[in-house]
């Protein structure tokens, strides 16, 4: 079956779309509860992922860009996370006008117990997510088996 937008997919399609994001969901409800456990807000989680792995020193806009948030809602939230101990800002060397972050120590160890905890539930939802995305595909193109 097609995929353009005009054409319409059948029961088992969505159905696989379906699945998938149901899979999705409970990566997603993994991963908001584990930071919970350790007192951080999902989105706080996030943000100290993107800038943990980003090459370069990331700023407030970087971390709007990377949760697709407004740039002020990620000045309030890093000002929160300065606050609890997990960052600090300084001026960049390049433009002093920029604040650049960095993770504290104390925000380098919450990240390394939370992402071995998501890399081990990874490893257990891997089978059911790649099933749910190449049986998603396969409907959606209008090939019946999936892999």
């Amino acid at each position: 079956m097609d995929s353009d937008a005009g054409s319409v997919l059948s029961r088992e399609a969505y159905a696989a779309i379906a699945r998938f994001r149901l899979e999705l969901r409970r990566f997603l409800a993994f991963s908001e509860a584990a930071a919970g456990k350790v007192g951080l807000p999902a989105q706080q989680h996030q943000a100290l992922l993107a800038i943990a792995g980003h090459d370069g020193p990331p700023t407030v806009g970087f971390v709007a860009e990377q949760l697709l948030i407004a740039p002020q809602t990620a000045a309030e939230l890093v000002a929160r996370m300065v606050d609890k101990g997990f960052l600090t800002k300084a001026a960049e060397a390049r433009d002093r006008r920029r604040m650049a972050l960095s993770l504290t120590p104390k925000a380098m160890a919450v990240l390394q117990q939370l992402t071995t905890a998501h890399l081990a539930e990874l490893q257990t939802l891997e089978p059911a997510l790649a099933t749910a995305l190449a049986t998603a595909l396969d409907r959606v193109h209008g090939r019946s088996d999936a892999g």
